[in-house]
């Protein structure tokens, strides 16, 4: 039996000859060639990582994708993005990333463990159709999201966008100062056209998606709470085996330590001025004092 590994091999060394640019992107299109027409064969993953955007959700899914027992999505994928900007594209087509039930139960006789496979879109937590599309479609999934300082979380958003060429301005406190105007109606064009996708919604919303209780209240009222599991990023990266074993614990995973917690796609920054820290410390003020009370006082920044 060919296992997924060696169908995800065999579809990239049909693009071997591609460019450096184009090669995951043509490897990912050869690989639905093995794996949609199989999709019915394919349960949907155990997990998926919400977000918050620019909070350690590549060092979680890093970390996991080295314990034994788990599986990424076809060719190491972190993110699928199916939920929020590629739903049009059918549920089959999402299963189609995953492990084949076949391959779980050999994995199973092999092992004696149980096979766990999920996936990392951190868009997810701030896309208003997702909770809902999840809910209806995964509605047993384990939810994990991971929450920074909302001033340190928009920073950072700011500088990743900035340096991905989605940002023009190279000024923090004007990209801050434009955020109203260009969110200004695309959550209603979005709830109005479920296919609307808004580019500034995505990539210029740096106050919006730091507002965590506004979105975990939609996902609180539509999951169980033993299905979600919070994790603090600063707790995460002083003491990340303490927080792994966390998450490993919440998955149902058997105990591993890794030999290295190396922390991922970081960016080196400047300070913030004090003025614009302030302006962001009133703006938040009333959302983290209702994640306190949501998620307890563990997650305050103040």
């Amino acid at each position: 039996m060919m296992t997924d590994k060696e169908l995800a091999d065999r579809a990239a060394a049909t693009v071997r000859d591609a460019s450096p640019v184009t090669w995951k992107t043509r490897a990912k299109r050869a690989a639905r060639l093995y794996t949609v027409p199989t999709a019915a064969l394919r349960p949907a993953p155990e997990f998926l990582i919400i977000g918050a955007q620019r909070c350690g959700t590549t060092s979680l899914y890093k970390y996991l994708a080295q314990h034994p027992q788990f599986r990424s999505a076809t060719l190491r994928t972190k993110g699928v993005h199916f939920f929020d900007t590629r739903f049009d594209r059918g549920l089959p087509w999402y299963r189609a990333h995953f492990p084949t039930s076949m391959y779980r139960a050999w994995f199973r006789a092999r092992t004696g463990a149980d096979l766990v496979t999920g996936e990392a879109s951190p868009y997810y937590l701030f896309h208003p159709h997702v909770p809902y599309r999840i809910a209806r479609h995964l509605p047993e999934v384990k939810l994990i999201v991971m929450l920074r300082d909302p001033i340190e979380r928009t920073y950072s958003q700011w500088q990743h966008e900035l340096s991905r060429g989605f940002e023009h301005l190279d000024k923090f406190e004007a990209a801050l100062d434009a955020e109203p105007e260009r969110l200004a109606g695309e959550v209603e064009q979005m709830e109005a056209d479920p296919e609307y996708k808004s580019h500034n919604h995505q990539h210029h919303s740096y106050m919006a998606r730091s507002l965590y209780a506004d979105q975990l209240d939609v996902y609180r009222s539509l999951f169980p709470a033993g299905q979600i599991l919070a994790v603090k990023s600063e707790d995460f990266f002083s003491d990340p085996a303490e927080e792994y074993a966390r998450v490993l614990d919440f998955l149902g995973l058997s105990s591993f330590a890794l030999s290295d917690y190396k922390k991922h796609n970081g960016y080196k920054r400047t300070a913030m001025h004090p003025d614009t820290r302030a302006r962001l410390e009133e703006h938040f003020a009333d959302s983290n004092r209702r994640l306190v009370e949501m998620l307890g006082p563990r997650f305050s920044w103040d």
